[in-house]
């Protein structure tokens, strides 16, 4: 979790011309553009800003239930206490990997808008020489 919030922060840190990203699409040096209208990172970086604060207001709102809220007069099956275990592991560990996809976008998103700046910094000085 803190990765991500740490990746998302140096997003927002770094990108700070995110109309530079438009027109760029996500691909290996080399290949061709995949197929099927994938969004270019201008749209990415859109879109992970606003995740970033729909997952911090989840976990807010978690943080917030009580734990006591629940109704006392339901009564639970002594095979249910297996099957909340397994549906929250099967929750977190998906959880788990859509944060570790997000940053893994977040993080290479940066590193392209890097490298778009250096590009233009190496245009510029050619340019003025």
């Amino acid at each position: 979790m803190e990765q991500y919030f740490s990746a998302t922060q140096k997003m927002e840190q770094e990108v700070m011309f995110p109309s530079l990203l438009r027109g760029v699409f996500p691909q290996q040096e080399g290949a061709a553009p995949a197929a099927g209208g994938h969004a270019d990172l201008y749209e990415r970086y859109q879109l992970l800003k606003a995740i970033k604060p729909m997952v911090e207001k989840g976990l807010a709102s978690v943080n917030d239930q009580n734990p006591t809220g629940t109704d006392s007069n339901t009564a639970l099956d002594e095979g249910s206490d297996s099957n909340l275990e397994e549906r929250l592991s099967h929750h977190v560990n998906g959880l788990q990997q859509v944060l570790t996809d997000l940053t893994k976008n977040t993080n290479a998103l940066t590193q392209r808008y890097s490298q778009i700046l250096e590009q233009i910094n190496l245009s510029e000085e050619q340019s003025s020489s």
